[in-house]
């Protein structure tokens, strides 16, 4: 039997709710909203650590940020830690690995993002298996001119010529055309870097600015016009910042736009080289992003507008095209998940689920529902970017509440997400809800202890993990 290929493509900072197909009449996504009636739909998948570099960790190791140590951004992950990784198991199982795009997981001195010594990661382990073509760059989120960059196996930086999301695509098809040529499974991820901020306008072309000339765009309804005082510098919000939010959001869904006119793209050209029925094809976000909602703007939070992610995946004659499952699908699930519908060995250090058996339909496969996790355990250890203590949280969402806890002062929030959908109701004080409570919260603590988190500080980690901003684990410390 032929070995399926893997496409994954995952954007930056798209949320859920800003998608057509999940009843946004403002967004303009035919062609992911096309994907989504032609693909399975995982309907509340959720990012376990809703930031960019603690989401890839967990993406390529499955295991969870306790456990990867990129506990915040501008850090660099150790790889004689992980030596299991996604395309470590690609690769023993006779894949050709390539990966485009936004990498995050090298930098080491922050704001310096732009200096080779933090956007460049060498060929070697810190590439985590990715031995084959490797286009990126550590991060950087402005998509025009000398900004807008990638290096191949060199500190040499090549310049994108146009827009970095259609770069990024042309290279992506590229590959396929090679890819397919060979006579090899390959996995390709393609990692997009919009709709990330900063949300100017010169910072998306002019043509998708246009497609929103007549639209009105409004606050979101649980928005907040003071600062969460539990947020980080990153998620908090000045007065200009708070005036421009509407021209933030406006080039928010321009830039989901374009992002959708390169899905087109690529699907067009996965279906013209024979790819789209012998291929698992996925379509994923990192994490959301806020713009005001509780006092808030960016990630970095339990909320749903942080943390749901749309996933969309296609496997012909496997996933049911048009399906869906409310399976609560996290971060650490999606290595375990995939590898095992390739026929790939799960590694045993992997701390994610295998959902594979709740959602495939296929002779010898669990029948849709079964094996499902009671919830997902999502995590903030601590501010964004820096090691700076009092911004720590655990949470617990099941397909209806969400359950969350601060280490500062142990306050708890509750919600009811299917009757109030924008968790502007806080149930954990009320008595009704209190043996509920109670449960998210032992289901919670009970998934922390199995893979060793104690709920510590963000700067424990500093003390106990790191030098010189690079991941160093001691034997005392270390939770594998």
């Amino acid at each position: 039997m032929q070995k399926p290929n893997l496409i994954y493509v995952f954007a930056d900072q798209l949320r859920y709710s800003s998608c057509g197909y999940t009843g946004d009449a403002a967004a303009k996504t035919p062609c992911i909203d096309r994907f989504r009636r032609e693909s399975f739909d995982l309907c509340n998948a959720v990012s376990g650590h809703p930031v960019c570099a603690p989401y890839r960790a967990s993406l390529f190791t499955g295991k969870y940020t306790t456990s990867t140590g990129m506990v915040i951004n501008e850090i660099r992950l150790n790889p004689g830690h992980h030596k299991h990784c996604f395309a470590h198991i690609l690769n023993e199982g006779g894949y050709e690995s390539a990966y485009i795009g936004k990498w995050h997981m090298w930098a080491a001195q922050l704001g310096n993002h732009y200096d080779p010594a933090n956007s460049f990661v060498p060929p070697g382990p810190d590439r985590l298996g990715f031995d084959g073509y490797f286009a990126h760059y550590n991060f950087h989120h402005n998509y025009y001119g000398a900004a807008a960059y990638y290096h191949l196996d060199t500190p040499k930086k090549i310049y994108a010529k146009g827009y970095e999301p259609d770069v990024q695509t042309d290279m992506a098809i590229a590959q396929l055309e090679r890819l397919s040529a060979a006579k090899k499974p390959f996995a390709l991820f393609l990692s997009l870097g919009t709709p990330h901020d900063p949300w100017v306008h010169e910072n998306v072309p002019g043509k998708y600015l246009e497609l929103f000339n007549n639209i009105v765009f409004n606050l979101p309804k649980n928005y907040l016009p003071q600062n969460d005082p539990y947020a980080d510098n990153w998620a908090k919000l000045n007065e200009k910042e708070r005036r421009d939010l509407l021209s933030w959001i406006r080039v928010y869904y321009a830039m989901t736009a374009n992002l959708d006119y390169n899905i087109g793209r690529l699907m067009d050209e996965i279906k013209r080289l024979k790819l789209y029925d012998n291929s698992i094809i996925l379509f994923t976000s990192d994490h959301g992003e806020l713009f005001g909602a509780h006092g808030r703007r960016a990630k970095n939070i339990f909320y749903e507008e942080a943390v749901r992610v749309p996933f969309l995946v296609r496997y012909n004659g496997v996933l049911e095209e048009g399906g869906a499952s409310d399976v609560c699908l996290n971060t650490v699930d999606i290595m375990p998940t995939l590898l095992s519908m390739m026929d790939l060995p799960v590694p045993a250090e992997s701390e994610g689920a295998d959902l594979s058996g709740a959602i495939m339909r296929k002779p010898g496969a669990a029948a849709p529902g079964a094996a499902e996790p009671d919830g997902a355990l999502m995590m903030g250890t601590g501010a964004t970017a820096i090691f700076e203590d009092g911004y720590e949280w655990r949470a617990w969402r099941t397909k209806q509440y969400t359950y969350a806890q601060y280490l500062s002062d142990k306050s708890e929030l509750l919600f009811d997400n299917k009757n109030d959908p924008y968790q502007i109701k806080n149930l954990a004080n009320d008595p009704a809800f209190a043996r509920l409570k109670t449960g998210l919260r032992k289901a919670m603590l009970a998934k922390m202890e199995s893979i060793g988190d104690t709920f510590e500080t963000c700067c424990w980690y500093e003390k106990n993990w790191t030098k010189d901003r690079i991941i160093e684990r001691t034997a005392a410390n270390d939770r594998e």
